[in-house]
């Protein structure tokens, strides 16, 4: 596996985890604001914690990456093996 490749399968890996870490712990505004505050969205969470999910994101991704690194260099993923 190339750096290029890597790089790729790295950066992929990286925002399907962020996507699905992104809606864990979220509290919406709807029970702060009862009345209609004009240019606020009721939807919009209340504190995201955005660095947090980035650094959690980070980590289990390096560790995923590692291990599928491991796996193809290895040739446990090897799909010219597979196709022959």
């Amino acid at each position: 596996m190339g750096i290029t490749g890597s790089i790729i399968i790295y950066v992929m890996i990286w925002w399907i985890v962020f996507f699905s870490v992104l809606p864990i712990g979220i509290q919406s505004n709807k029970e702060t604001f009862k009345e209609s505050i004009e240019g606020i969205d009721p939807g919009a969470p209340k504190n995201p914690k955005i660095a947090k999910k980035f650094l959690v994101t980070t980590i289990i991704t390096t560790i995923l990456f590692i291990v599928i690194y491991y796996l193809a260099t290895n040739d446990f993923l090897n799909l010219r093996d597979f196709l022959k």
